[in-house]
């Protein structure tokens, strides 16, 4: 994968914001392929209001976001409301997060984020534009990353350096189990253990340092009165999709 932008593409261009976004999406026609098949993915002819590429093999769909100051902790998006009816409908895209320099014209980062990973709660709505605006009360909406869990972010290339397309692979292919929770609260308990697991910040662990977060994940689940069942039975359902796996009594590891 070449990490060079084509500065020829956006000769033409004065606007800055053109020109990066005719930079990029050049770029992801020519370099980048589908995370879930590996094949070549394109560009649609036409904008449309949800995706900016598909694969015409498997038929995914992917929204690309640019930014060249870093990817942070959020993304900026669309109407609030809209997205959210796209949430309910599962009609949402993957999204591409792609960090660029255009003093060297290279990409710096680039990752997806399968669309399974996208619930509300990592939705965050923005207040509502002022009176004296053109689209005065328009209410917009962050995507916030840091409440999806790492293998919801899958690198292409991570600080200039490139995966390999075998692994990007695997990793896509390791939460496809998602797609079939159907309902949003059992989701949302289950993307909510992966970043408990996120924080211990080793492959290895125990319950006992998974209960650490009940106090945690029963302020995000008022309605569930008996936490460290409910933990355990997630522990068990990661294990059983091949997430995780069972080393002893009480002991797990990420596969």
């Amino acid at each position: 994968m070449n990490i060079s932008l084509d500065k020829e593409v956006a000769r033409f261009y004065i606007s800055s914001s053109q020109k990066s976004r005719v930079l990029t999406e050049d770029w992801v026609n020519r370099e980048v392929f589908c995370p879930a098949c590996g094949y070549n993915i394109r560009h649609y002819e036409n904008n449309r209001p949800v995706a900016d590429f598909y694969c015409s093999k498997c038929s995914e769909d992917y929204e690309l976001k640019s930014k060249k100051d870093g990817i942070g902790n959020k993304i900026v998006d669309g109407a609030y409301r809209t997205m959210i009816e796209r949430l309910q409908t599962n009609k949402n895209p993957n999204f591409f997060l792609l960090n660029y320099n255009l003093r060297s014209f290279e990409v710096l980062n680039l990752l997806v984020i399968p669309k399974h990973f996208f619930v509300p709660h990592i939705i965050e709505e923005r207040k509502p534009l002022s009176q004296s605006a053109r689209r005065a009360g328009w209410v917009g909406c962050n995507i916030s990353l840091q409440n999806i869990p790492q293998t919801g972010k899958i690198y292409y290339i991570k600080d200039k350096q490139v995966e390999s397309k075998e692994e990007v692979l695997r990793t896509w292919k390791k939460t496809l189990f998602l797609r079939e929770e159907k309902e949003t609260p059992a989701k949302g308990w289950v993307l909510d253990i992966m970043n408990c697991i996120d924080k211990l910040g080793k492959r290895r662990f125990n319950l006992e340092e998974v209960y650490f977060f009940k106090e945690f994940l029963g302020e995000k689940h008022p309605q569930n009165r008996h936490i460290k069942d409910k933990i355990r039975q997630q522990l068990q359902f990661l294990r059983d999709k091949g997430y995780l796996r069972f080393i002893a009594r009480g002991e797990y590891e990420l596969t």
